[in-house]
């Protein structure tokens, strides 16, 4: 039988909501999997993608994560990992780095052998570029096979990649496929194999209310009573408390109201997200959020729901200028590459998040292809770094969040390490 913990979405270095303490507590959650992992003295740390959340992390990142995988060395416990998007570069990862270390393990299509188990790795793959994958895995003498991978992967929600069609095409017969990408943990068997997301360690998004956590896999045949080979329990990981509040005011209502709710919660040191509906008086956010900040919160974030009707006494009318804007565009002749920057640009993403997302549209243009025609990138990086509460009417579960206006970690390189680009 073999134990591993299976991880990933740690996004270490995302520096949520400007906030340092906020950085921190990533690194610190990605601390606390090594010491479960050496307390439990599983048989390896198995790490599904988006060990950082910015391909260029600051050094004092880089330091915390080597401190901890050499804690893990220490106990003679294989770090095994992928590639995911947020940390995907067009040359050598820094997964490759640690691995040159003798500190982790670059999952491929070769097996890496812990106990009765062969593992493999599939780095995240932009959805241009699955057309030419071929699944071609080299074979194993283990009794159980596991593949670790980054992506949207059915039968989960927003899913763009086919689970289905992966297992039938692979040349080795997988008993469990371990994922990262998705923050929410789920498992589901498909075509005689359990697929499974660990979920987050931190919470990267207002929209990701469960408590954060990892799974805890046991692979062989004595993994647990019955004949099935895979078995996966889910352990929750202790992070920074964040304090949903929604409240609905009635007629009359207003600030008072919202105050009372917050009094009503311990705030301390919390992250506390305030979602205001209903038909009371219109609120200033910046006093509940300094109501908050009095009551020891470490961060307040306030979103108004409520659609407030201005009322003029003077109607005017004119033309859609967004579609005379389309037309003028249309004129111009451009590249399919320019007109999709001007529709992120003009689109409905908050404008700290249009730099970044147009950086990786193009990103994704170039891995494409070596002609940078590829399709347009990966829709992940969208949900991920667009707004939080779009995410959720959207269907985008892993998010950064836009709520704050916060702008992603990678968008700024004064100050930090770069390694080159993917295998």
């Amino acid at each position: 039988m073999t134990r591993v913990i299976h991880t990933g979405d740690t996004h270490i270095g995302y520096r949520q909501y400007h906030s340092p303490e906020r950085r921190a507590d990533f690194l610190d959650a990605f601390e606390r999997v090594v010491a479960d992992a050496v307390d439990a003295d599983t048989d390896a740390v198995v790490h599904a993608g988006d060990l950082f959340h910015d391909r260029r992390p600051d050094l004092p990142d880089l330091l915390g994560v080597l401190s901890a995988l050499r804690t893990l060395d220490d106990a003679d416990i294989p770090f095994l990992a992928v590639v995911g998007n947020h940390e995907s570069t067009r040359g050598g990862q820094w997964l490759d780095l640690f691995e040159s270390m003798g500190l982790a393990t670059r999952l491929d299509g070769e097996p890496t052998v812990i106990g009765d188990t062969a593992f493999y790795g599939l780095d995240h793959v932009p959805e241009s570029r699955r057309d030419a994958l071929e699944y071609e895995f080299a074979p194993h003498d283990a009794e159980v096979a596991a593949l670790v991978s980054h992506g949207l992967f059915e039968p989960f929600a927003y899913a763009d990649w086919d689970t289905e069609e992966l297992l039938r095409e692979s040349t080795v017969d997988f008993d469990a496929v371990l994922l990262g990408d998705n923050h929410t943990a789920d498992t589901a068997q498909v075509e005689g194999a359990w697929v499974t997301y660990c979920g987050s360690t931190e919470r990267a998004s207002a929209s990701e209310r469960d408590p954060r956590g990892y799974n805890l896999v046991r692979l062989g045949t004595d993994a647990d009573d019955g004949d099935d080979p895979v078995d996966i329990r889910r352990r929750t990981l202790e992070t920074r408390p964040f304090v949903f509040l929604d409240v609905e005011l009635g007629e009359g209502e207003g600030l008072d109201r919202v105050r009372d709710r917050v009094r009503e919660r311990d705030v301390a040191d919390a992250v506390v997200i305030v979602r205001i509906t209903g038909d009371g008086e219109a609120i200033a956010p910046a006093a509940v959020e300094e109501f908050a900040a009095e009551r020891g919160a470490l961060i307040a974030r306030v979103t108004d729901r409520r659609e407030v009707e201005a009322e003029t006494e003077l109607s005017v009318s004119f033309a859609d200028p967004d579609e005379a804007v389309r037309e003028r565009i249309g004129d111009l002749g451009l590249s399919e590459a320019a007109r999709e920057v001007d529709d992120v640009v003009r689109g409905d993403l908050p404008d700290s998040n249009v730099r970044e997302e147009v950086n990786r549209r193009i990103e994704a243009r170039f891995d494409g292809d070596d002609d940078g025609n590829g399709a347009a990138g990966d829709g992940a990086d969208a949900a991920e770094e667009g707004d939080a509460d779009a995410g959720e009417e959207n269907g985008a579960d892993d998010g950064a969040d836009g709520e704050s206006g916060e702008i992603p970690n990678g968008s700024d390189d004064d100050g930090q390490l770069t390694l080159g680009d993917s295998r």
